[in-house]
């Protein structure tokens, strides 16, 4: 897996495997691009630095109760 942080769109890709997609759902801030066998090719994250946060807020909050 790779991934592209663009600060100038606040856009955060994951390229999940090889290939161009060729359809895409949005739901919410995440749009998934899957292939014609549908298959996720990539994962984009709009306004990543607040989505990204919101996402990662309950895994730090369980690892914090996991050291405590």
């Amino acid at each position: 897996m790779e991934y592209k942080y663009d600060p100038g769109t606040d856009i955060l890709v994951l390229q999940l495997r090889d290939g161009n997609p060729d359809f895409g759902e949005q739901s919410g801030p995440i749009i998934t691009h899957y292939n014609k066998d549908g298959k996720p090719i990539e994962i984009e994250i709009l306004d990543a630095s607040d989505t990204a946060l919101d996402m990662l807020k309950p895994i730090l909050k369980g690892r914090k109760k996991l050291t405590a």
